[in-house]
């Protein structure tokens, strides 16, 4: 039998949170995106001016870190470097965009955070700032 932690509404709340009070000082938008393990939605946030393609793009890279245990601009350098297209995860929701992040909790990926709508290095920011609360 395994037993696994699981990330909860109210951990995935915080972490939203967390990230929304750092856009607001910052004067930014964003989509963020809350996982769980499997990369299912548990939370989420779109700013009032976030670009609408950030929707997905957040939790599309949430999904990503959660299902490959890494995050989402790793899966795109190694598709890049090794020529392994991204289509060949066999899911479409797959991306290789930096801002998607595991949250990690006692060694086990138990989630993940997306962050879409500025550049890839905003994202992956405040991605790893959410993925820190846990």
């Amino acid at each position: 039998m395994y037993r696994r932690n699981h990330l909860s509404h109210h951990d995935a709340q915080a972490i939203v949170a967390a990230i929304q009070a750092v856009l607001e000082r910052e004067g930014k938008d964003a989509a963020v995106a809350v996982v769980d393990a499997q990369g299912e939605l548990i939370a989420f946030l779109r700013t009032d001016h976030c670009p609408l393609p950030s929707i997905n793009n957040a939790i599309h890279k949430a999904y990503t870190a959660a299902r490959e245990r890494k995050p989402s601009a790793a899966i795109g350098r190694a598709s890049r470097e090794d020529g392994f297209p991204m289509t060949n995860f066999g899911d479409l929701r797959y991306t290789g965009w930096g801002g998607g992040v595991p949250i990690v909790h006692q060694g086990q990926v138990v989630g993940a955070v997306g962050v879409s709508g500025m550049p890839e290095a905003e994202d992956v920011r405040l991605a790893e700032l959410g993925a820190a609360i846990i």
